[in-house]
């Protein structure tokens, strides 16, 4: 299952690499994870099919008000995983990365199940490559998005800082 899932990641891949997909995914995607999250109470996500995905709960870096944002993670292990805030290679960071620079308390949700986190910037730069390298074991060529936007991803690494909510 393993191989399979690996062969159809590196399929799907590039299509996710292209402008047309940039273009429309920011748009259409976070309505359709709304949707099938309100239909299924949070226990399936449509990227989830692809890749580990779950919802970051933040408080807003500005508004102070809770905001949820619908993501990839790459698990790290001991209740350890890592968020990438690629933003579909824009030039600008996701406010969501804003969001846990000024708040790193937060929370996420995997199938259903909430957790709180802690997040913590990735910023060495021998951890951000070695980070990189377990994202692109799990989806090939996901760090052409860091390339491609001019900027510096922000890499958070989000610990489990208690029991499930």
């Amino acid at each position: 299952m393993a191989t399979l899932l690996h062969v159809v990641r590196s399929a799907v891949a590039p299509v996710t690499r292209t402008r047309t997909f940039r273009a429309v995914a920011p748009r259409a995607l976070p309505p359709v994870e709304r949707a099938l999250a309100r239909l299924t109470r949070g226990r399936f996500q449509l990227s989830a099919v692809l890749v580990p995905s779950l919802v970051l709960h933040t408080t807003g870096a500005r508004s102070g008000e809770p905001r949820d944002t619908y993501l990839m993670y790459t698990p790290l292990g001991a209740g350890r995983l890592v968020v990438a805030g690629t933003s579909f290679a824009r030039d600008r960071h996701p406010a969501w990365t804003y969001n846990l620079l000024a708040h790193p308390d937060a929370a996420v949700s995997i199938r259903g199940r909430r957790y709180p986190v802690r997040a913590t910037l990735v910023e060495d730069d021998a951890e951000r490559d070695a980070v990189w390298e377990r994202i692109e074991a799990q989806w090939p060529g996901y760090r052409a998005y860091e390339r491609d936007s001019g900027r510096v991803v922000r890499l958070f690494r989000l610990e489990r800082a208690g029991r499930p909510v």
